[in-house]
């Protein structure tokens, strides 16, 4: 397909092609020599990637190719906004906040601030928010936190875009049309060198107190790299098979933005986005585009492979060419996974396709990365002796309670993972501590915040991650956040593992309809469950709470005081996560109704 070079000129929202031609998808093989991210930076990744064939392939949630996205046509689309960028007042390094719609238009200004030396910051669509207030609460603090000058709202949204700016010290807040509308700046654009900051990443759990990552054009290119070559191992071009990325993640996420929309063009890849707000809705259709372009890699967290197991696929959809089915952004939840593979074996997937990784935005992305080829590892052991020795001691006796974790892969090539005591000492194997990485691709701080940055970051350049696992063969297995841990009694008690018990052993529930935390009382700690209930009658809620009750004391062998609430009110992260924190929050204010819970014996 070719497309009109003078497209940047005439509305960032119109698709580039000719009214005759039909749409089609950019091809997956670019026709150039393979490179992977030996960049300076993401804009010249940009025009090297130019110069090729393929590109981003924008698609509606049902499937339908809206835009096709050539790396060319970007290319000169973007330069052109940075020129409209720098015509509003920008200066080099000015923030500008982007809300994040998987479409054209974030391509266009996100890179067009690459080349204009300024620093976007995604931030998030409200797919997992409460309501219109609290996401535009939200919004402001990121927006102010990154000191920001300009705001850019999706139309999708637009009608809240005087909410979102109103009073803020802006030189411009609008759509992406209302952006398209400014002249461009009759300027030469600037040298971007590998020191100065790309974006700004605002963790899925920046809410009340928001920071953004600061990530350098030399971290992210260190971490595109290294997933391209050592993780994800692309193919080169001169490789008869041909690698293809497929994502409905959001482009406000680190998996998203970094995984399937910065990597994939450092390595001249193209990518078929889905929009994010309406993969749960259709997640077949993930499928279905994965099948019809002969995508070779593609990830979600658990949540993810669980919707689409439960929806399955049409005998039409074909999946042995997925090669690489990432799980990440979460807990990894290995009976999903499994599930998942039995369902879709008879549509060609192939269960050693799955590959499990751990990272985080504070490293860019990735930090680890399991073997290829291998499907899902898994280390079973003792919980009773995980909880009460920190020791994760291996066990298949179905007298003992169990606890499957999954094993995550060794660190990538110059990077470094630790596990340490409270005293900094390095553990050994199968012993818990406090996960600490090292590398390239960390960020240089969160921005404007010294005193958060020095507590997780010292100067030997090691990063406090904040997750609790151990090693095992080299690899890293993460069994939670330390922030999360419950202390009873001289145990520690993952808030995940009895999550999981309640998902996995009551038929009525799903993933992500339990939350676990302890409140403190005058009696010390008790731990609270909140469930999501589907039930109307009594009989049936009653039930719900008395075998979630009794399934916690015979399994786990705690007490557990269970809030029944309402389907689609637990609070999660902007990438879908669980968030215990704001939970335990909605209940302390009253938001739950108190009397629906059992109290502890």
């Amino acid at each position: 397909m070719s497309g009109d070079p003078n497209g940047a000129r005439q509305g960032l929202t119109e698709a580039i092609h000719t009214p005759t031609a039909p749409l089609v998808p950019t091809p997956s093989r670019s026709g150039l020599v393979r490179r992977y991210g030996d960049f300076p930076s993401f804009a010249a990744a940009l025009d090297y990637a130019a110069q090729g064939e393929s590109g981003f392939n924008i698609y509606s949630g049902r499937g339908q190719l809206l835009e096709a996205l050539p790396y060319r046509v970007l290319r000169e689309q973007a330069q052109g906004m940075a020129r409209r960028l720098l015509g509003l007042g920008l200066a080099q390094g000015d923030r500008v906040a982007i809300v994040a719609e998987s479409d054209g238009d974030f391509a266009r200004i996100f890179f067009g601030c690459q080349y204009a030396g300024l620093v976007p910051a995604p931030l998030p669509l409200p797919v997992a928010f409460g309501g219109r207030e609290g996401y535009v609460a939200t919004l402001r603090g990121m927006i102010s936190s990154a000191g920001a000058r300009a705001v850019v709202v999706p139309d999708v949204i637009g009608s809240w875009t005087a909410d979102i700016v109103d009073g803020l010290d802006l030189v411009f807040g609008g759509s992406p049309a209302d952006l398209s509308r400014h002249a461009e700046a009759d300027v030469q654009l600037p040298e971007i060198h590998a020191e100065d900051l790309s974006y700004l990443q605002f963790s899925s759990g920046s809410t009340r107190f928001p920071m953004g990552v600061s990530v350098t054009q030399a971290a992210g290119m260190a971490n595109a790299r290294a997933i391209a070559r050592d993780g994800l191992k692309v193919h080169p071009a001169s490789d008869s098979r041909d690698d293809r990325c497929v994502s409905w993640l959001p482009l406000y996420h680190d998996m998203g933005l970094v995984g399937f929309f910065l990597t994939p063009l450092t390595c001249q890849l193209s990518v078929d986005l889905l929009p994010t707000r309406e993969f749960a809705r259709r997640p077949h259709v993930w499928l279905d585009l994965i099948s019809r372009n002969r995508g070779t890699i593609a990830y979600s967290p658990s949540f993810g492979y669980e919707l689409c197991s439960r929806r399955g696929a049409q005998s039409d959809i074909d999946l042995s060419c997925w090669r690489i089915a990432g799980i990440g952004g979460d807990m990894i939840r290995h009976h999903i996974l499994e599930g998942f593979a039995e369902r879709l074996a008879a549509n060609g997937f192939d269960s050693r396709a799955f590959v499990a990784s751990y990272g985080m935005a504070e490293a860019t992305l990735a930090i680890s990365f399991a073997p290829l080829d291998t499907g899902i590892e898994t280390d079973t052991i003792d919980l009773r002796h995980l909880e009460k020795n920190g020791f994760a001691e291996p066990s298949n006796d179905p007298s003992h309670s169990l606890r499957t974790f999954v094993l995550c892969g060794a660190a990538l090539p110059e990077h470094q993972i630790e596990v340490r005591d409270p005293d900094g000492n390095v553990l050994s194997d199968r012993h818990v501590g406090t996960v600490f990485v090292r590398g390239p691709s960390l960020m240089v701080g969160y921005f404007g915040r010294p005193e958060e940055t020095a507590a997780v970051l010292d100067n030997d350049g090691w990063l406090n991650t904040g997750d609790l696992g151990y090693i095992l063969r080299g690899q890293v297995v993460v069994t939670g956040r330390a922030k999360d841990l419950i202390i009873i009694n001289g145990r520690n008690i993952w808030p995940q593992d009895l999550e999981w018990s309640a998902e996995s052993e009551v038929s009525t529930l799903r993933s992500r309809d339990v939350a676990v935390f302890s409140v403190e009382n005058e009696t010390g700690e008790n731990i609270v469950a909140l469930v999501q209930c589907r039930a109307t009658e009594e009989d049936g809620r009653q039930k719900l709470r008395d075998d979630v009750t009794s399934l916690f004391r015979r399994l786990h062998g705690v007490e557990v005081s269970v809030v029944l609430v309402p389907p689609r009110t637990l609070p999660q992260t902007s990438s879908g996560k669980l968030t215990r924190a704001r939970a335990k929050a909605m209940l302390l204010s009253g938001q739950f109704d108190q009397q629906e819970t059992t109290p502890a014996a």
